[in-house]
């Protein structure tokens, strides 16, 4: 009995003696450490590329329809908005954002009616928003636009004969797994260009498009 007891003891004292496993442990008690920043990493970056993303195709919207030049038709906004969800399509922006461009123009009106309007608007997307600095038809018989459009301290305005092609864009950025660190959150970019040789800015429709295939926003669509 007491050789077994010995061995025991010894066995016991070389088990606590050794550090053959010490690294085992020590990387099991550091990985979840480790995956969570790797994983939170990950979406950190994926929530600065939709950022970019977005904002890209904000500058895309308007710097496209302002190159229209000499007059601009549906065919013209059908075109950019193709552009706009090919642009998107790493983002899967169809599903999840909204494009909204307007026609910003003087109204010719004088005196006290003198200012901005919007003579037309069009938009691309399912997700539900509408302008947050005006509508179509808005400032056309009176002043209520003639600071412009865009965020206060920073409103755009169009010259007399000429347009500004004004752009919001939002989309729904939607975390992977990492909510508690970036919660589902609405991303908002503006960007404004002013169209190039365009003498006509009343939008036609030379193709014969039909209302339910045009661009208005009164449509929602992914593609």
């Amino acid at each position: 009995m007491t050789s077994r007891l010995n061995a025991f003891l010894t066995r016991a004292r070389g088990l606590g003696r050794c550090t053959s496993g010490i690294a085992i442990v020590e990387f099991a008690l550091s990985l979840p450490l480790l995956v969570g920043t790797g994983v939170g990493g990950i979406e950190v970056s994926r929530f600065v590329a939709a950022n970019m993303q977005v904002s890209q195709i904000a500058l895309l919207v308007a710097d496209n329809a302002g190159r229209v030049r000499g007059s601009i038709d549906e065919s013209d906004i059908e075109e950019v908005m193709i552009g706009a969800r090919t642009a998107g399509e790493a983002v899967d922006f169809g599903h999840y954002g909204r494009v909204i461009l307007s026609s910003l123009e003087p109204n010719g009106q004088t005196g006290a009616s003198a200012g901005q309007m919007i003579r037309w608007q069009r938009c691309f997307g399912l997700k539900n928003k509408t302008s947050t600095y005006g509508l179509q038809g808005d400032g056309t018989t009176n002043s209520t636009m003639a600071t412009g459009m865009g965020p206060s301290g920073n409103k755009i305005t169009a010259v007399s004969g000429s347009a500004v092609m004004f752009v919001e864009v939002f989309y729904q950025y939607e975390p992977l797994v990492m909510g508690d660190l970036i919660n589902s959150t609405e991303l908002h970019y503006t960007a404004a260009y002013t169209v190039r040789e365009r003498a006509t800015q009343t939008l036609s429709n030379l193709g014969n498009i039909s209302a339910g295939n045009k661009r208005l926003c009164s449509r929602f669509s992914a593609t």
